[in-house]
């Protein structure tokens, strides 16, 4: 890979031929760092403003607040006290959907030993050298197993220093043989739970919504999943770039695994606040889909990813989304006289379109299906 073009200036610099040379890689920011850069590409760098350490960017961060923490043990027992454990779980996944956004989750049923093997193989799989990485390299939505860096890399201002392999579950499963061999049986299993832990949230946020606790259910709003497999190696220069750029997920829902780590942040209160990693938890947050059918009831909140200078760090997050045949509207038991639909209807496949072609440049997709 020639590396002299990164670090041009000035006003002859083509930023469309330097990201096309490091696309042609196909070895995506690891291959950077295996490279022993110790400038950043121009293509990774991040204006000022949007930066942590910027003053006059909102990006101060707080200790004194937390995301909200919910023990799901006893959610799903039938004898009087657990169903009072149920309501209560119901009112704090309510209440953090409606404040934060977002809420970790403990005692979820995702044994601790399954989590740790699924860090253990995306952090293998994306340490493997370039040449056997490069089998899996694609852009084409289409290709339901794909490894790439950056999806938004070619429309984007700005890329973020992160690396993905991509496991696509919305067309219904996918054979053994449709798997990297390095992570196939840790995938599996992972996908295993994460489709049992799907339902689960089903119900509970049906329930927090006030709805029957198989609305979402039958109306196939939570129908299916895509797990991104992220991995954000060290950086040489983690204050001029960004793992994720402030954003908003396009699903329903979103489960977080992230390692020890640490460098996610979520925007409330105008302020950043880190959402610490916690032994045996998964993240949870709500997507803009949800927003939009809930009427804006729950609260789809951006947030972003910082990188550091010794890593990697290492997540998966499974987005869950609807049935892609159908089209979606605000819920009519979320629509009166007093408050009308704020947002049309659509379906996954044209937000998923929208969402793609501005890539993640700090502003909301749906705010484009707003009425």
């Amino acid at each position: 890979m020639e590396v002299v073009g990164f670090d041009k200036e000035g006003a002859g610099y083509d930023r469309a031929k330097e990201v096309k040379e490091f696309e042609d890689t196909k070895a995506g920011v690891k291959g950077l760092v295996d490279f022993g850069i110790l400038k950043l590409p121009r293509f990774l760098i991040h204006p000022p403003e949007s930066l942590p350490s910027s003053p006059t960017s909102s990006n101060n961060t707080t200790s004194t607040l937390q995301v909200p923490v919910i023990d799901f043990a006893g959610y799903d027992d039938d004898d009087d006290e657990s169903c009072c454990r149920r309501l209560k779980i119901v009112r704090e996944i309510r209440e953090a959907s409606e404040k934060w956004g977002f809420f970790q989750m403990v005692n979820h049923g995702v044994p601790v030993s399954v989590m740790d093997e699924m860090l253990r193989v995306i952090r293998e799989f994306h340490e493997q050298s370039k040449e056997v990485k490069k089998e899996w390299y694609s852009r084409d939505p289409k290709v339901r197993v794909r490894y790439f860096c950056n999806g938004d890399l070619l429309v984007a201002k700005v890329a973020n220093w992160r690396d993905t392999i991509m496991f696509h579950f919305q067309e219904g499963p996918l054979g053994p043989e449709a798997y990297p061999l390095v992570c196939r049986e840790a995938v599996i299993q992972y996908m295993e739970h994460m489709f049992k832990l799907r339902e689960i949230l089903s119900q509970l946020l049906s329930e927090a919504l006030g709805l029957k606790r198989d609305y979402l259910k039958n109306r196939e709003c939570m129908k299916g999943e895509t797990v991104v497999c992220h991995y954000y190696p060290p950086c040489p220069e983690p204050d001029l770039t960004l793992g994720a750029t402030k954003h908003s997920d396009p699903s329903c829902l979103t489960i977080l695994l992230q390692d020890t780590m640490g460098g996610l942040q979520v925007f409330h209160e105008n302020q950043w606040v880190h959402i610490k990693p916690m032994p045996g938890a998964l993240v949870a947050n709500i997507g803009d889909f949800m927003q939009l059918i809930s009427n804006d009831k729950l609260k789809s909140v951006e947030h972003r990813v910082l990188v550091g200078r010794v890593g990697p760090r290492v997540s998966a997050a499974c987005h869950v989304y609807p049935n892609t045949s159908y089209k979606y509207g605000p819920i009519e038991e979320f629509i009166s006289n007093e408050n009308p639909p704020k947002y049309r209807e659509t379906n996954i496949g044209e937000y998923l379109a929208h969402y793609r072609s501005k890539g993640l440049d700090g502003s909301k997709a749906l705010h484009y299906f707003r009425l």
